[in-house]
């Protein structure tokens, strides 16, 4: 029997790149996808219908059953659209991955109020949207899935992605959240940190020899290395796995660690800041270096 039959998934943002192999598989593995993308360019603008239709008609040339949704998550009744038609086409819905996402990267300094405005719309009021509409059949039925994306742009960090980083992080507390409220009833939610070339970090730099192997290296990583975690996270066999981050980097999964207290001190008479600089050194062993991903990950992918 295959992992996902009988399931009903809605995946955003699915029309290319991660969210189209995540869509492909769990077809593949007996799901009925809802093939959700409107069709925007990386930073949102535009709408092209043909690229959920194209999902869709490579989906049930395979034997599956699929139908798209051109519906945008960054709005609320538009979320609950979304859901909807999972609702009327297959009568049910198991299974939401929160994929869809755009990139508006600007040095904080120079970012403007509707490059943030829109990066958090899309990915963590999107998130939210698409939990909300979501929870209440999930919570009736005693069963469900969330997937949601975030990314070590927030988890570690990345220079000139203030919107992104908040809205990922966010993601992650989110999820966090998510798992926590929904675990009466046997719902389970886990955040997926991925590593694959896509138009979404087609952007980066190239500018210098270091940022061009840098992107040479993420050339290696496809969209397909993620979708067999996302589809494992959606099946019954993961049915014990709630509220984690996890890290898929070519054929290496990782799980994250979330944060937790490393050092304390104590003063009975309490602190003030004299005392504060003269123990300043005690904690700072224990600071978290100022690094971005890719000090982080300076290692060769596993491709």
């Amino acid at each position: 029997m295959k992992k996902l039959e009988n399931k009903v998934a809605v995946v955003t943002g699915s029309g290319r790149g991660i969210g189209r192999d995540i869509a492909l598989l769990m077809a593949k593995e007996g799901a009925k996808v809802v093939v959700n993308d409107l069709g925007g360019g990386s930073d949102g603008n535009g709408n092209d219908t043909k690229v959920a239709d194209e999902v869709v008609r490579e989906i049930r040339e395979l034997g599956g059953e699929a139908v798209a949704n051109y519906d945008s998550v960054s709005e609320y009744e538009s979320a609950t659209k979304i859901v909807e038609t999972a609702l009327t086409e297959f009568g049910r819905i198991d299974i939401v991955v929160n994929n869809a996402g755009i990139l508006r990267d600007r040095m904080l300094f120079k970012m403007s109020e509707e490059e943030w405005d829109a990066v958090i719309a899309v990915h963590l009021k999107g998130s939210f949207n698409m939990t909300r509409a979501a929870a209440p059949y999930f919570k009736e039925q005693k069963s469900g899935r969330f997937i949601n994306f975030t990314s070590t742009s927030g988890l570690i960090g990345n220079v000139g992605q203030a919107n992104y980083a908040a809205a990922k992080l966010g993601i992650a507390g989110l999820n966090r959240i998510t798992a926590l409220d929904m675990a009466r009833y046997n719902v389970t939610a886990n955040a997926v940190a991925p590593f694959a070339w896509s138009r979404l970090i087609g952007s980066i730099p190239t500018e210098t020899d270091d940022q061009k192997a840098r992107v040479d290296k993420l050339k290696q990583l496809s969209p397909a290395h993620i979708a067999p975690l996302v589809a494992f996270l959606s099946s019954d066999e993961a049915a014990d796995v709630s509220g984690q981050i996890f890290g898929v980097r070519g054929k290496e999964i990782m799980v994250f660690s979330q944060p937790r207290p490393v050092r304390s001190v104590y003063n009975a008479e309490g602190w003030s800041i004299d005392s504060l600089s003269s123990i300043k050194g005690s904690l700072q062993s224990s600071f978290t270096p100022l690094e971005v991903s890719a000090d982080v990950f300076p290692y060769e992918p596993l491709v």
